[in-house]
């Protein structure tokens, strides 16, 4: 365990001017080797790699973990913070989760770079620590996944959990009923507690006494610890006191392993003060949706449930929140707003009037034509024709029309569910015939001939079992 609680450097960080180079000494970095997408920015969407591992280091862990292993990606969350930080995601990643593992180029002790072969269809967790592999693979191995690449990574022990939990005192738990787990050594009765220190790795690592008793019975556990941690760290005691910080900057520094590219107090502390800006009611804790490995016959190992989780990575790469964020808007944004709603009303024309060309802009091989079929033989949208691959990728589709075509753009819309904030007034083209046309862009966000657009990417789907860090969540 223990990647859990790399969240809190977003605390530890707000204190390290304190004292920076004493600080500094304590980061320990290894490598991103070019991995990562060169480090966060401060005027863009966050995306986070915790990784926790079962490496069994630190005074009283040795009945902990594997062996003498290098150990797995054990708890691995993929933390995404909105662009305007109005809301984040953090998603669980099952490590018994069936991956293809990628070619891993991968810098050695003496600084020279070996690739580490990939290894298809084996569990997540092998992507740390098997055959010399560093955080680095995990990190590919997350964005072959989920087309996210990953910022920054964040490596902690199960050190971490007992030093940082004691750091700030404690934090909060519930149970649902008594737990008594011999391999995890926690025994609580049902109710509220404070847990810290070896109580609190016992928490996070127990699975036999809640849910099913797995892993996915574990990640919920995690996900209530962390929620927990999240509104002990907001709280004012915690904020309000430097002592706690100084302590919580200690621990962290210490607790965690960063990618080089964070490997400095001041980076830390400007990610920190970024995720500082982040309301607990809009952290959403989700889980890759997944399913029990059909080619077993004792279940042992999980595979993705390809659609709800394609959606999920989707929503993650296109910024999308999965909370409702309400937020205070100015009278230029609510201008703004009430223009692109607009776009939708006034009258439509009928399909058979539709004139328009489909492009492939981003989405699977083949959309455009599946598209066109749809639009001729379904939706009546006879004058439709394929324009081929648009000249760049876009996220999201789009419909792009002249102001004279705006009857046509609004008909178009209502068959294929796009937003106002879809529509794009500007020019139309020619097509063969030398008749103006409109042009459907389609997106990343495709989901299929027929499929209305916003309808497939408006919430997250029930599949990827989500709760927020506000609400306090009692362990079953």
């Amino acid at each position: 365990m223990g990647g859990t609680t790399a969240f809190v450097v977003l605390a530890a960080g707000t204190a390290g001017y304190l004292y920076l180079e004493h600080l500094n000494d304590n980061i320990k970095s290894v490598p991103d080797d070019g991995a990562s997408t060169g480090g966060f920015q401060k005027d863009k969407a966050i995306n986070i790699l915790l990784i926790g591992t079962d490496k069994r280091t630190g005074a009283g862990n040795e009945g902990y973990g594997d062996t003498g292993s290098a150990g797995h990606a054990d708890t691995t969350i993929l933390l995404h913070v909105a662009k305007d930080r109005s809301n984040a995601t953090a998603l669980s990643i099952p490590r018994d989760l069936i991956v293809d593992i990628p070619d891993c180029p991968t810098t050695q002790e003496d600084g020279s770079t070996k690739v580490i072969p990939g290894s298809p269809g084996v569990r997540f967790n092998r992507s740390l620590g098997q055959g010399g592999r560093t955080p680095s693979c995990t990190m590919r191995t997350v964005t072959e996944l989920t087309g996210v690449t990953p910022d920054n990574f964040m490596v902690a022990d199960f050190n971490a959990v007992k030093t940082l939990t004691t750091a700030v005192d404690g934090v909060e738990v519930c149970l649902a009923k008594d737990i008594d787990d011999p391999d995890s050594h926690l025994k609580l009765p049902a109710g509220e507690h404070k847990i810290e220190g070896e109580q609190a790795l016992a928490f996070v690592r127990t699975r036999h006494s809640v849910g099913f008793g797995g892993d996915l019975s574990r990640i919920e556990i995690q996900q209530q610890f962390l929620s927990a941690l999240m509104r002990k760290l907001k709280s004012n005691d915690t904020l309000t006191s430097p002592s706690k910080m100084v302590k919580l900057a200690e621990a962290a520094t210490e607790a965690l392993t960063v990618d080089s590219k964070l490997d400095d107090i001041g980076k830390l502390k400007d990610l920190g003060l970024e995720l500082g800006k982040l309301n607990t009611k809009n952290l959403t804790f989700a889980t890759v949706p997944v399913k029990d490995n059909p080619a077993e016959k004792v279940k042992a190992t999980v595979v993705l449930q390809e659609e709800p989780a394609q959606q999920v990575f989707d929503m993650i790469r296109n910024d999308v929140s999965f909370t409702e964020v309400r937020k205070k808007e100015s009278e230029k944004e609510k201008k703004e707003k009430a223009a692109v709603a607009a776009r939708l009303e006034g009258e439509k024309s009928e399909p058979s009037e539709i004139r328009v060309r489909v492009l492939n802009g981003g989405a699977s091989g083949g959309s455009a034509q599946r598209e066109l079929t749809y639009l001729q033989t379904e939706a009546g949208v006879t004058k439709s024709e394929n324009g081929g691959n648009a000249p760049a990728d876009v996220a999201r589709t789009t419909l792009e029309y002249a102001p004279d075509q705006a009857a046509q753009a609004r008909a178009l819309a209502e068959i294929l569910g796009l937003s106002g904030a879809a529509m794009k007034p500007g020019e139309s083209v020619t097509n063969a015939q030398g008749l103006p046309t409109m042009t459907l862009t389609l997106g990343k966000d495709f989901k299929g001939a027929g499929v209305k657009l916003d309808a497939a990417s408006a919430k997250a789907p029930e599949e990827a079992r989500k709760s927020t860090a506000d609400k306090v969540a009692c362990a079953k």
